[in-house]
């Protein structure tokens, strides 16, 4: 996988520069209310209050949840920023999807949780090493290479059991559950499926242009610096409770 030399000296970003202030203020303003794994009261009242087998709402439900995920979507194109061949990025977000189902109904059919801020913390870390990742910070810092297939698979385990955790606090109905957790996880895949085509069109656009690798570097700074902010707001959060 193609990464950055940390010395690279890109052009001076102002318009990145510019997107990324944007960014930071949207987030920090919305942090009473925005969590990385928070649910509309629209679609939590419909979790709470339905019974039975509910295919299609559930999928769609699912779908809803990834398309609107910032911080799936954050980790899903820090993933395939270098990723030029189809194959590799099946290969990659297979792992990330695989990784994702496997604790999501793990989590919520044996009940098992855990604090959702610490969760959602360590996804927003996420964010922050694939970013490193990119600009090959492992390499210059420390001489080594994450095997970047299984960090995809760990980081994949933790966005599915913080979207477990939020729906077992919604306490779900029994009637109908199996179903239903597997529609609300087929929408999530096809809602990955959705976002992943978007930002594979837009990243085809770019990459032919000539300010793609001159931009590289602060792209993926700008990506670091929200899944910092993801991590610091859920840290406060957990501060507050």
């Amino acid at each position: 996988m193609q990464t950055l030399n940390l010395s690279f000296p890109p052009a001076p970003p102002w318009r990145l520069l510019a997107v990324l202030a944007v960014v930071a203020i949207m987030l920090l303003c919305s942090a009473t209310e925005a969590l990385a794994h928070n649910v509309a009261e629209g679609d939590k009242g419909y979790i709470q209050e339905s019974s039975g087998v509910l295919i299609m709402p559930f999928i769609y439900l699912g779908a809803k949840h990834m398309v609107t995920g910032y911080d799936h979507l954050l980790f899903l194109f820090g993933v395939i920023f270098f990723l030029y061949r189809m194959r590799d990025v099946g290969i990659y977000v297979t792992l990330f999807a695989i990784g994702h189902s496997t604790t999501l109904l793990f989590g919520v059919l044996t009940g098992i949780t855990a604090n959702a801020y610490v969760i959602d913390a360590i996804i927003g870390l996420s964010v922050v090493y694939k970013a490193l990742d990119n600009l090959g910070a492992f390499q210059r810092w420390f001489g080594v290479q994450p095997n970047t297939k299984v960090a995809t698979l760990v980081f994949g385990f933790f966005h599915g059991f913080g979207l477990a955790t939020k729906i077992i606090e919604f306490e779900i109905a029994q009637d109908g559950l199996i179903p239903n957790l597997i529609a609300f996880n087929v929408g999530v895949e096809i809602g990955q499926l959705l976002a992943l085509g978007a930002i594979l069109i837009l990243m085809g656009f770019w990459r032919r242009t000539d300010s793609f690798m001159r931009h590289a570097f602060a792209a993926n700074t700008l990506l670091m610096t929200a899944g910092f902010v993801l991590v610091g707001y859920q840290l406060a959060g957990l501060a507050q409770n």
